[in-house]
């Protein structure tokens, strides 16, 4: 019997592909549990057709995020630092400062997408990667001054 997987399932197939199984695995357990459905001309249609709008929806998000990517990296970011004698920081710039940084100017990014591999502790221009999307990456570049 053929079924076409809905879901990805582990030792079988990816989701969207069509695969030979076995009449009772199909009925009493692919089927029921929303992993597959029996392979007719609609149901092939109707895939296509989710497949046809899923590749659409993930167009339109690439689109998005590369006018964030666009507007990340036109604008010249600031965040201050408290300095003692001799130019000695206190604290550190951190992946949520920046993330806060960019949610006060209407860019909505969680701080697990700015990645710092250390806090920063110096004071300078420092290049920040952001990621926008799971395909877009923003070179944010961030100004480190006194407070």
């Amino acid at each position: 019997m053929n079924v076409i997987l809905l879901k990805d399932v582990e030792k079988l197939g990816i989701r969207g592909s069509v695969v030979k199984v076995k009449r009772g695995y199909a009925r009493n357990y692919l089927v029921p549990s929303g992993f597959a459905v029996v392979e007719t001309e609609q149901q092939r249609r109707a895939l296509g057709e989710t497949i046809r709008q899923g590749e659409q929806k993930h167009k339109r998000d690439v689109e998005k995020a590369e006018g964030v990517k666009t507007v990340i990296e036109s604008k010249k970011w600031t965040l201050t630092l408290n300095v003692g004698t001799e130019d000695k920081t206190f604290g550190a710039v951190t992946a949520n400062d920046v993330a806060e940084l960019l949610e006060r100017e209407g860019i909505a990014i969680e701080k697990h997408s700015v990645h710092l591999s250390e806090p920063i502790k110096s004071l300078g221009v420092h290049v920040v990667p952001v990621r926008v999307h799971s395909e877009v990456t923003a070179s944010l570049k961030l100004s480190v001054v006194k407070a």
